[in-house]
């Protein structure tokens, strides 16, 4: 690949003509992760919406391959929601994921490790 971009360059009048591109101009390389179905979910809370059934928020997670969505409605938005989550919808329909990826909100955090 690296010959062929080179041979093309050096037949190519308008990039001959561009002169040397300072290492300023440079765009940095970023590797392109691999991942399968189901390897990499987005999580976050909706809401707060209007009571029904008491609850107010949704907890939504979507695959980023496929974009299969889940979610529950729960009545907080607090670390025990996205525990119930993933031990009774992601774990056992999806196996564990490689990345979970989220805005970093608090109320992803729990003061005492949960156990599964």
């Amino acid at each position: 690949m690296f010959k062929d971009a080179h041979a093309f360059i050096s037949r190519c009048d308008a990039c001959q003509r561009m002169g040397n591109i300072s290492k300023r101009n440079e765009m940095p390389q970023n590797f392109i992760l691999e991942v399968e179905v189901f390897d990499v979910w987005g999580i976050d809370f909706m809401g707060p919406f209007p009571t029904s059934f008491g609850d107010q928020y949704i907890l939504v997670a979507v695959d980023y391959v496929s974009k299969w969505v889940e979610a529950i409605a729960s009545p907080t938005n607090d670390a025990q929601v996205v525990i119930k989550m993933f031990k009774s919808i992601i774990f056992p329909r999806f196996g564990v994921p490689r990345i979970v990826i989220s805005d970093g909100g608090s109320h992803f955090i729990t003061e005492s490790l949960p156990t599964f």
